[in-house]
C-alpha cells in the first residue's frame, strides 16, 4: 500500500515581502507523478523552494518523509534533502570537474566513504537515465544540454529519494530533446516508483500523460480535472 511523500497542511508562502501562496493543502503518495502548472510569477517555484527549506514555511506545515518544515533543528537540513531529489531548469552542475565528479562530490558529501560504492551507484543511476558511461569523463560544458540535464537528474536520484522535485527541467531544451527527458522522468516515475512534482509550461506533457494537476493561480493552489486541463491549454 502507498504511503504518502509530501503532505501539505495550510501553508503559507512568502517570496520577499510578497505573500505568494496561502492556504495550500495537498498530498502525493509513494509513485505519484503529478504536474504543478501556472504562469510565471503564479508561485510554483516558491513552492518547490519550500519544499527543500530553501523558503522558509511562513504559516501552516509540510511532512516530507520523515521530517516536518518549518523544522525544529537545523542539524536536520541535510538529512532532509537526502529525501528529496532537485532538478532545476538550468542544471546547476559544477562546471570545474568531470560529469563523474559531480556525482562523487554528492555522495561523498552525504556519506558515502567506499569508492568502490560511489563507482557503482554512479553507474546505476547514470543507466537509469540513459546516459553513456563514456560521458562520465567529460566536463558538463563540453557536453549537449539534453545530457547536462541527465546528469543533473542522475544527482537527483544519487540518494534514493522518496521524492523528485522538478522546477521546469525541460524549459531550456528544444522540444525533441524535452520529450526525450519527459520520458526519463516516465521511466524512473514507473521502475523506481519513486513520486515526481513536475511544474512545466509545456503543456504537451499534461496530453501525453495522465496524471494529476495542480494549478497555481491568484495566490492558491487547485486540483484540476482532466477536463479542465484541457480548457486551461
Amino acid at each position: 500500500m502507498a504511503h504518502t511523500v509530501l503532505q501539505v497542511s495550510d501553508l503559507s508562502v512568502k517570496h520577499g515581502n510578497d505573500m505568494v501562496l496561502s492556504d495550500v493543502n495537498f498530498k502525493i503518495e509513494e509513485g505519484e507523478f503529478v504536474f504543478l502548472i501556472g504562469k510565471t510569477g503564479s508561485g510554483k517555484t516558491s513552492l518547490m523552494r519550500t519544499f527543500y527549506a530553501d523558503l522558509e514555511v511562513e504559516k501552516g506545515q509540510v511532512q516530507l518523509g520523515n521530517y516536518k518544515l518549518p523544522l525544529q533543528e537545523k542539524r536536520d537540513l541535510p538529512f532532509l534533502r537526502r529525501q528529496v531529489g532537485i532538478v532545476f531548469q538550468d542544471f546547476k552542475l559544477l562546471t570545474d570537474r568531470s560529469v563523474y565528479a559531480n556525482l562523487a562530490f554528492v555522495l561523498e558529501a552525504t556519506g558515502w566513504t567506499d569508492p568502490e560504492a560511489v563507482k557503482t551507484r554512479i553507474q546505476v543511476v547514470t543507466d537509469l537515465v540513459r546516459l553513456p558511461q563514456s560521458i562520465l569523463t567529460a566536463e558538463p560544458l563540453k557536453i549537449s544540454g539534453g545530457e547536462q540535464q541527465r546528469v543533473a537528474i542522475a544527482r537527483a536520484l544519487l540518494n534514493k529519494p522518496s521524492i523528485i522535485l522538478a522546477d521546469e527541467p525541460t524549459g531550456n531544451l528544444d522540444p525533441i530533446v524535452a520529450n526525450a527527458i519527459f520520458d526519463v522522468f516516465e521511466d524512473i516515475n514507473r521502475e523506481q516508483q519513486t513520486a515526481i512534482l513536475m511544474a512545466t509550461h509545456n503543456h504537451t506533457f499534461l496530453k501525453r500523460k495522465t496524471a494529476r494537476v495542480l494549478f497555481c493561480e491568484n495566490g492558491q493552489v487547485s486540483n484540476l480535472s482532466v477536463k479542465e486541463v484541457s480548457n486551461s491549454i
